[in-house]
């Protein structure tokens, strides 16, 4: 591979960040962002490589995954910390400005960047989360409807987040990561477990361990919301809508689209929450017509 450097950089005092970039350095940079408790792994490679061919691409691991320190059992910090750890990475690395894309809770951080640092951002990317905003979500008749109406996470989901993660061995450990992405994955698209395995496996070697932390789902979520500043937004963003998303689905999406200011919103027929090979290329290909400007055409789908 070209143009692959590794790199540690400090986001806060003590507190180092392992980042990845990939693609030719003087094309314009792309942050990726992972959801709560991934590591940098959890984006696919062939996602990744379709996105170096026209990008600088940078992937981190959060504080508490992969080679990221762990400091929060001993230096508790909120999530809001974490969306200042991605202006920390492009800091650490010399990035002026770049496009950010985020999945799940990494959507959420995007949201906090793009309200809190606009200067940094040179467009955004948001898929499989929900709007950091208390304004209510207009329904196609016209209904207002308010946030906390909204659908919630699937109740099969929500029982496996409630289970405690006990320690059996890493071929268990596995099997319930696997079992997870065939819940995240939703209901309209094949699943493939060998495929999921493979990427936990890599994220497990990456990491040096199978051990997950669960200092995500513990750091402090207060002061997130943004309604104001979303509302006043001027950078180009881009909401996927996944029509099987499981944890956040319809109209989460068309709501985010409508609270932030000049939002489009793309759909991905038969996406989950997860990203199996089916839908690298329709979501490599809509993130790409966003960042290099050609909507409606003029970027090949990765195959």
């Amino acid at each position: 591979m070209k143009h692959v450097h590794e790199q540690y950089v400090e986001v806060a005092p003590g507190v180092r960040v392992w980042t990845e970039r990939r693609g030719a350095p003087e094309a314009p940079a792309l942050l990726l962002v992972m959801g709560a408790q991934a590591s940098a792994l959890g984006w696919p490679e062939p996602l990744i490589e379709a996105l170096a061919a026209h990008h600088h691409v940078i992937r981190y691991d959060h504080r508490d995954t992969g080679r990221s320190d762990r400091p929060f059992d001993e230096h508790p910090y909120a999530v809001t910390d974490l969306a200042r750890d991605a202006v920390a990475v492009l800091d650490g690395l010399g990035v002026q400005q770049a496009h950010i894309a985020g999945l799940s809770l990494g959507g959420m951080l995007c949201q906090l960047v793009l309200a809190d640092r606009p200067e940094r951002v040179l467009s955004a990317t948001l898929m499989g989360t929900c709007a950091l905003s208390e304004t209510p979500y207009v329904r196609p008749d016209g209904v207002s409807v308010p946030v906390a109406e909204l659908p919630g996470i699937a109740p099969e989901i929500l029982e496996m987040w409630s289970r405690p993660v006990e320690d059996h061995g890493i071929e268990a450990e596995l099997d319930r990561r696997v079992e997870h992405w065939r819940l995240l994955n939703g209901d309209q698209l094949p699943f493939d477990a060998a495929y999921f395995r493979e990427l936990e496996w890599g994220v497990i070697q990456h990491a040096g361990g199978y051990l997950e932390s669960s200092a995500h789902a513990r750091a402090d979520s207060s002061g997130m919301v943004r309604t104001a500043e979303l509302a006043a937004n001027r950078v180009p963003v881009l909401v996927v809508s996944a029509t099987a998303e499981p944890v956040f689905p319809v109209p989460h999406p068309q709501h985010l689209a409508q609270v932030v200011a000049g939002a489009r919103l793309v759909e991905i027929p038969g996406m989950g929450h997860a990203l199996p090979p089916t839908v690298h290329g329709p979501l490599g290909k809509a993130i790409l017509e966003h960042t290099l400007g050609r909507t409606g055409g003029g970027v090949p789908e990765e195959r």
